[in-house]
């Protein structure tokens, strides 16, 4: 990890690009569920936020470094699932 700022910058053009897809899935897929693409696309905008808070206030008591793996593990999960659900949706 460089520095928070690229973190944050990492966490925005990754999930804007998931935003982007689901869209994209959401518009061209013939059996896209509207209801389905709706709450996919609100929870990629709440998990940005999310991450990025936890970016900003790291956990008291507990060493950076440690943190910062354990968020970037999470990220990382997060992403995976919501590009499974986007292969689904589409």
């Amino acid at each position: 990890m460089a520095n928070k700022r690229q973190l944050k910058r990492n966490i925005n053009y990754i999930t804007s690009e998931l935003f982007a897809e689901a869209m994209a899935a959401a518009i061209y897929s013939d059996k896209a569920n509207k209801e389905e693409a709706d709450n996919l696309l609100a929870s990629i905008i709440l998990m940005r936020g999310d991450f990025i808070a936890r970016v900003s206030h790291p956990e008291p008591g507990m060493a950076p470094k440690k943190y910062f793996k354990v968020l970037v593990k999470d990220f990382n999960n997060a992403m995976s699932e919501t590009i499974d659900n986007i292969s689904n949706l589409g």
